[in-house]
């Protein structure tokens, strides 16, 4: 049982579609009490704050910058808030878990580290994947060295694209497409396990013009819902990137591929969650399926957070990451108008002013 002074008092900043996998995970992971939640239009605030048994519901999320009893906040709103969400958040001392994509550019995404450094609060930014059993296992597998170097991988990011929200397939409002809606996650997720990323060549395209969201509503987007790139790794590793907004069944959240001297590993494909081929490793000539700890969905990661904000581990570094999945996302866009592969500069010398906007 959590001791009542290790209670964090929560802020929910958003009512939309993602905001049902923090509060779910906040419950799962236990130590949080949800004290209020700020949506854009009264209903779907009421909605999700029924779903889950939260009393109070406000319009403006400022109201919650004032609360004492709030310590954090989670701001899963439209990519065009969240730089004026969160700085103004650290200026008022509230630790921040900040949805993916970081903010629509680098340029935001240092404006809202600088705001945090300068404030000493906690910031961390969502990237869900990293969490999940498998990832955990196949990067402590790779750590151990016994699989030889990484040679290469491939990723695919895939789904039918997002048809609860118009603000989706809007270049201005979300700062590109498919590349910056659902390609950072992939972005994250290799960097995460094989290190940054040095260079890139890139291709885009908008394939379907018109969609229908769920709501009926017809929508032109005018941004990308199709990327590919190739990426070059500062350890060597070559890996291929495909990113889809179009794809009827699409993918269970990314499938990974990584090619190692003495193994195989296949992440979320079709054997499973986990499949490993290393028979020098397994003393088994075939596809090993290791056990993953039946956790529930989304304790790992706001378990993590809320110990960040008790002071009991210490940040990550998910902000320098987040600005990191940026400059991939602009190096991909560069790439694909240009027709050359190119440099992705690193995320403390866009920090350092290195780096032009």
């Amino acid at each position: 049982m959590t001791a009542a002074s290790d209670i964090v008092g929560i802020g929910m900043i958003g009512a939309g579609f993602i905001a049902d996998y923090h509060l779910d995970g906040l419950k799962a992971a236990g130590g949080a009490a949800v004290r209020a939640i700020a949506g854009r239009g009264g209903a779907s605030g009421a909605r999700t704050a029924a779903r889950h048994g939260i009393a109070d519901v406000v319009d403006d999320w400022r109201r919650l910058l004032e609360r004492r009893d709030i310590e954090a906040l989670i701001v899963a709103t439209p990519d065009e808030t969240h730089c004026e969400i969160a700085c103004a958040a650290a200026a008022a001392g509230k630790a921040v878990l900040l949805q993916k994509p970081m903010a629509r550019s680098s340029q935001e995404c240092r404006r809202i580290v600088d705001a945090f450094r300068a404030s000493g609060t906690l910031l961390q930014v969502s990237f869900m994947h990293r969490y999940f059993e498998e990832v955990v296992q196949a990067r402590a597998l790779l750590a151990e060295g016994r699989t030889g170097k990484v040679l290469s991988a491939r990723i695919r990011n895939a789904t039918p694209g997002p048809d609860w929200g118009d603000w989706f397939f809007s270049r201005q409002k979300v700062g590109g497409g498919v590349v910056l809606q659902l390609g950072v996650h992939g972005i994250d997720l290799v960097r995460h396990v094989l290190g940054d990323i040095i260079r890139l060549c890139a291709t885009t395209a908008l394939r379907k013009t018109e969609r229908r969201l769920a709501d009926g509503r017809i929508v032109h987007p005018d941004n990308e819902d199709h990327a590919l790139a190739a990426y070059t790794f500062a350890a060597g590793p070559v890996v291929s990137h495909e990113m889809c907004y179009s794809e009827v069944a699409g993918t269970d959240r990314f499938s990974l591929e990584i090619y190692c001297e003495q193994a195989t590993l296949h992440l979320r494909g079709p054997r499973g969650a986990l499949a490993v081929y290393a028979p020098q490793i397994t003393g088994t000539k075939g596809w090993v399926m290791p056990p993953l700890p039946d956790a529930p969905f989304g304790a790992r990661h706001h378990g993590g957070f809320l110990d960040m904000v008790r002071g009991k581990a210490p940040p990550d570094d998910t902000p320098l990451d987040g600005l990191a999945t940026l400059l991939v996302a602009e190096a991909i866009y560069r790439s694909a108008a240009s027709g050359s592969a190119l440099a992705v500069p690193p995320p403390a010398d866009a920090l350092a002013g290195q780096v032009a906007s």
